[in-house]
């Protein structure tokens, strides 16, 4: 079965909206590493509509340019692109095409299919569902030290807990930190006399 990986960059305050207003500053090499591992690391990328247009506008001219980050353009370039739209799209960058079909059946289809590793970025929206539904293996979370205080986050108010396993932690110089989480299955148990009782053993 292929593994679904979705990177995202998100302040302290959980924010993950319009992220060229803040993140920024905070880019450097060892962010660069990360978030290229993560991307070129797959042979498919499944993006919704926004941050396909986004890649779109700005990717394949800078393989053209041929500059630092034309290899990473080549390798998103040459990468199947499968874009969560319901729209008929008219595509110019090679490689892409509209998933078929509803979300969470045609993205399990897609992660029950050949080939390598899918990966995501942004798409906060897929992101969330897949999360929920059990779909999304890892969670890149690449956490700003910056509370931006207005925007959208990445998780919305629901009537459950969406319990997650840290998978690694890794600091930056720049103050970011990147963690991968995964859906935990097993999650830890308790209540307040657990823990008192835990205290007091020690």
């Amino acid at each position: 079965m292929r593994k679904i990986t979705a990177g995202l960059f998100i302040s302290l305050d959980g924010v993950v909206g319009d992220p060229q207003d803040w993140h920024f500053p905070y880019y450097d090499e060892e962010m660069g590493r990360a978030v290229s591992a993560q991307l070129t690391g797959a042979d498919t990328l499944l993006l919704g509509r926004t941050t396909y247009d986004s890649f779109a506008g700005a990717w394949p001219e800078r393989e053209t340019a041929g500059g630092e980050d034309a290899p990473m353009a080549k390798a998103l370039g040459d990468a199947r692109k499968v874009v969560v739209s319901r729209q008929s799209l008219e595509f110019t960058w090679r490689n892409s095409e509209v998933l078929q079909g509803e979300l969470i059946e045609a993205v399990a289809a897609l992660k029950n299919g050949p080939g390598g590793d899918i990966a995501m970025s942004g798409s906060v929206s897929v992101v969330r569902r897949l999360l929920e539904e059990g779909l999304l293996d890892e969670l890149h979370l690449l956490v700003h030290p910056i509370a931006v205080r207005k925007g959208t986050r990445l998780f919305e108010e629901a009537d459950a807990p969406l319990p997650l396993k840290l998978l690694s932690c890794t600091p930056f110089s720049s103050g970011v930190v990147h963690l991968v989480y995964a859906r935990d299955e097993n999650p830890p148990t308790g209540d307040y006399e657990t823990a008192k009782a835990a205290l007091s053993q020690e």
